[in-house]
């Protein structure tokens, strides 16, 4: 793509703006910050990989993956922000998800372990993982709000923590992971997933996009079910105080 279709791109921010002037929805400036910060942060990022992909330096992919990593659990954590520790338990809920994916993937010789390869998908496994627990969060507060006397009672009754807690926990994975089931069901059906597309459109052949995709599926599912249930046995503790009430006000 040449730098003036680049530029021509705008004409999209420009209509989402015109359409906030006119139903008075007041995003321009958001719109403005989203779209400036967005171009800024990806150039940045493409020169930093044109850098990483040359040298091939183990120890800067481990410091790239480590960074996503800390960026993702920051921004899911603020979905329990009144919950203490939850950001480490979702770094290391991450962690783990990356590692196993990232293992097998190299260790089975599925892609070559390179940072053209080991970068992207890692973005895209912590990116999805990151959803999901900030999906898992949101789930798993909405059940403390309706069934708070539920879980109340089974303490009374000499119920453990993770006693009183598990059907809420079993719920809010289950709901957590509905979207990247339910993407697998429609996928290429409804849409052409973002990877397929790009190589489509970079010239590779559309069946070996296609198995790139399905890859990718495949790990998505994966990781949406290792991170939310990983992050459910290492959190389940935070919903309760020191005296081991359930805590008010997330």
């Amino acid at each position: 793509m040449s730098n003036l279709a680049l530029l021509c791109t705008l004409a999209f921010v420009g209509v989402t703006m015109l359409l906030s002037v006119w139903q008075k929805l007041g995003l321009e400036r958001d719109i403005a910050v989203g779209t400036v910060r967005s171009a800024l942060q990806l150039l940045l990022v493409g020169y930093v990989l044109q850098y990483v992909f040359g040298s091939r330096h183990p120890v800067l992919v481990l410091l790239i993956v480590a960074v996503m990593i800390g960026v993702a659990a920051w921004n899911a954590g603020q979905r329990a922000k009144g919950l203490p520790g939850i950001r480490r338990r979702i770094a290391l809920a991450l962690a783990v998800t990356e590692l196993l994916t990232a293992g097998l993937l190299a260790g089975l010789g599925i892609i070559e372990a390179t940072p053209q390869y080991l970068i992207p998908i890692s973005g895209i496994t912590i990116g999805s993982a990151m959803i999901v627990s900030g999906l898992y969060l949101n789930q798993m507060k909405r059940e403390l709000e309706s069934s708070r006397g539920e879980i109340e009672a089974l303490l009374s009754l000499g119920a453990s923590e993770r006693q009183a807690l598990q059907d809420a926990l079993k719920r809010s994975v289950r709901s957590s992971m509905i979207p990247t089931v339910d993407g697998m069901k429609t996928v290429g059906l409804v849409q052409l997933p973002g990877m397929m597309t790009g190589m489509i459109v970079a010239g590779a052949d559309p069946v070996e996009a296609v198995r790139y995709q399905i890859l990718i599926m495949f790990i998505l599912a994966s990781a949406a079910a290792v991170t939310s249930m990983l992050l459910s046995r290492l959190s389940y503790r935070l919903w309760f105080d020191r005296e081991g009430n359930l805590r008010r006000g997330l």
